[in-house]
């Protein structure tokens, strides 16, 4: 057995007890997965100061000394102060503890010679450090010139005895047992370039650096290597991806496209919508399948682009579908796409779980059969009685709502081959159809890079004309009558508002209770106009309906919680009013800024906050004040949040497997370690040429871990 693959049972002072702790909590069980439990801190521990350099206002300190006596005060019942006086013969400082008297007694001797580790303070006069560290200055070969590394810690192992430092002692001893280097796990073609060091190096010097030179040298490396396997990996999948499937060559651009491009298109493309389409009309003429991911804020214009792909498909013989997370988007856009084509010679049809009986039929048997050019609709396009005649074009709006697996079904409806027919010929390769991904909420460019690094990412980063920057104002709970006259105001003009509270997780029963008082609450305000009131406890038809309802200006302000973050278009709404806004994060806002601003009338987004903000909150208010620009704002928010808290990121598995990198951070790293990834690919598309085995051999080995390598791709 490789010696990393070892229990951790087997490690000096592990035991079954403590290895029981480290299987459940931090899910350590090799002497390999302990080696990659990474400090989160340092504290340099290079310098030995004396009792008379002590100030008052210093970090932590190292002296180097003995103990001349113990003292004990009593505390009270059952509690006792023990003050040890100790000398470095530069004078003389208190260790003081407030527990654990028989502890200290068994564990520290009189005129013993100890390193002790703390922070100073004065009392009565006198130096002293409370619940210090101390070592027997015999034992500290590794730390005593470095910097001392401090480890994330749970509240089960504390109880157990195991600190920071009780894990240091231990990836101590693991080191020290170690006496051969650690195996290599990048060639030198890439680290030589590069400048990294090795992986022992690395590993050694990440846990006791003896300076912080070392310390971002080793960080440097093991970020660079987790990056680098994961974008191996990513890129692996989609090389491979394009070498087994060839796609739908779509070589024209004919009638329907012309048509509409020349007689129904409501305003002239921008510059961005141009750059897009030239970018998916290569791809469909390539003759591979396109897997492109199309960015864009609310009202860039991401639905235009993906109805022109579709003519495109239609042009050359093939069906499209458009697939929704929500009934109420995918009406939305069965009537944008019905409202775009105007009088034109295609059958648009819906199928969603309201779309029954001899209707629903009539859709099926027209998908099977040709007569229906393109669908819209939700999950119920990937149910297995749903088959197209020739599915070309699949276009999936806000991806994140979609499982992996979710997406692949769709290829079974494409009317490719099956996997039964000769596969020699080139045209009997499995043809599934183009997919283009929409999604409204901006993902910063490392983290697409690496949750969607399988699909090129093309971005349209232009408003259409006439549409004016909404103007979003920060107010506090206690300016609520300016805020009603505003609102009074906007809807004697003739629009409507949304006011939204904080539901953020349905089963908060509290945050229902608020929200239904604060309906009945603003009725009372607003006694002269109309109001609905939407949230995701209601039955799917109620909620439908009262939606539809402020849809025809049936009603004038829509009370809701966060279920119309996506899915409703009313280009006459134009205030978005947020209440405790503090609760939300920045994606989440920018996602209920985006419902206004629709149309040609300026708009307002206003966030409602109390006066006591954490630094982070007024941080996020002041950006969402300060700009519109989306992929700003998603950049703000990875570095404020980190990626496993940004929607869309939870499913991918990504962010909580990486151990070291961090990619809100690492952009750079990200990067180089892609670029190096391409280049292996280019060489070694098959993975089989022989001076890229070990890279290909460690890539196997890693999607053996448990990090959701799968889900990676």
């Amino acid at each position: 057995m490789y010696l990393l693959d070892q229990d951790i049972m087997y490690l000096p002072g592990m035991g079954p007890r403590r290895k029981e702790i480290f299987n459940k909590e931090l899910n350590i069980h090799t002497w390999g997965d302990l080696l990659e439990y990474y400090p989160y801190k340092y504290v340099d521990r290079s310098h030995i100061y004396t009792i008379n350099e002590l100030q008052g206002d210093m970090p932590y300190v190292q002296l180097r000394g003995h103990i001349l006596s113990f003292e004990e005060f009593s505390m009270g019942a059952r509690r006792k102060r023990i003050v040890a006086h100790f000398t470095d013969g530069h004078g003389v400082a208190d260790l003081v503890w407030f527990n654990g008297t028989k502890y200290i007694y068994n564990q520290y001797k009189v005129n013993e010679d100890y390193i002790v580790f703390g922070k100073p303070t004065v009392y009565g006069g006198r130096f002293q450090i409370t619940h210090p560290d101390i070592d027997r200055a015999a034992d500290l070969q590794l730390t005593e010139m470095g910097m001392q590394p401090y480890y994330v810690t749970t509240d089960k192992m504390k109880n157990s005895g195991l600190q920071s430092r009780g894990v240091e002692r231990l990836i101590k001893s693991l080191l020290e047992k170690l006496s051969q280097p650690l195996p290599e796990t990048l060639p030198p073609y890439i680290t030589g370039p590069l400048h990294l060091c090795s992986r022992d190096e690395a590993v050694r010097h990440i846990h006791y650096p003896h300076n912080t030179d070392e310390m971002q040298r080793a960080r440097l490396r093991l970020k660079f290597e987790e990056l680098f396997y994961v974008q191996l990996n990513i890129l692996r999948y989609a090389s491979d991806h394009r070498r087994k499937y060839g796609g739908h060559i779509f070589a024209k651009v004919g009638r329907q496209f012309n048509n509409f491009y020349h007689n129904n298109l409501p305003f002239a493309l921008t510059g961005a919508q141009k750059r897009v389409m030239h970018e998916i009309r290569e791809d469909m003429r390539s003759g591979r399948q396109m897997n492109r991911l199309l960015q864009g804020d609310v009202g860039s214009g991401k639905t235009l682009v993906a109805l022109m792909s579709m003519l495109i498909a239609i042009d050359n013989g093939f069906q499209a579908c458009m697939m929704a997370p929500t009934e109420i988007l995918a009406e939305q856009h069965l009537q944008t796409i019905r409202d775009f084509l105007r009088d034109m010679p295609l059958r648009v049809e819906l199928l969603t779980g309201i779309v029954k009986g001899k209707r629903r039929q009539e859709v099926l048997d027209g998908l099977l059969d040709g007569s229906i050019q393109i669908v819209v609709g939700t999950h119920a396009l990937i149910e297995d009685p749903v088959q197209f005649k020739r599915l070309g074009l699949a276009v999936i709006d806000e991806q994140h709502r979609f499982g992996v697996a979710q997406r692949a079904k769709l290829w079974s409806k494409s009317g490719m081959p099956s996997t039964t027919e000769p596969q020699a010929a080139e045209n009997l390769l499995p043809r599934p159809p183009h997919i283009l991904v929409m999604t409204a909420t901006p993902i910063p460019r490392t983290l697409a890079m690496t949750i969607y690094g399988d699909l090129d990412v093309s971005v349209i980063d232009e408003l259409p004309p006439g549409r004016k920057p909404i103007q979003t104002i920060h107010k506090y709970d206690n300016q609520t009558v300016s805020l009603y006259d505003g609102i009074r105001q906007q809807i004697r003009q003739g629009r409507q508002v949304y006011i939204v509270f904080p539901l953020i997780k349905e089963s908060e029963k509290s945050d229902l209770k608020n929200l239904e008082e604060g309906f009945e609450a603003l009725k009372d305000v607003f006694p002269e106009f109309k109001l609905s009131k939407v949230h995701g406890k209601m039955k799917p038809k109620d909620k439908e309906e009262e939606m539809q309802r402020f849809a025809r200006g049936e009603t004038q302000i829509l009370v809701a919680t966060t279920v119309i973050e996506v899915g409703v278009n009313v280009p006459n709404a134009s205030v978005m009013v947020i209440l405790d806004a503090q609760r939300f994060g920045l994606s989440q806002l920018h996602q209920l800024r985006g419902r206004v601003g629709r149309g040609a009338d300026q708009s307002y987004c206003i966030l409602v906050t109390g006066y006591k903000l954490s630094s982070e909150t007024s941080k996020r208010i002041d950006i969402m004040c300060q700009t519109n620009d989306g992929f700003e704002i998603a950049e703000a928010d990875l570095k404020l949040r980190g990626p496993g808290d940004l929607e869309g990121t939870q499913q991918s598995g990504i962010a909580f497997d990486l151990k070291i990198a961090d990619i809100a951070r690492d952009g750079q790293i990200v990067q180089m370690a892609r670029n190096e990834a391409q280049k292996i690919i280019d060489a070694d598309p098959t993975c089989s040429k022989t001076e890229y085995s070990l890279l290909w051999k460690r890539l196997r080995e890693l999607r053996k871990t448990n990090i959701n390598w799968a889900a990676i791709s």
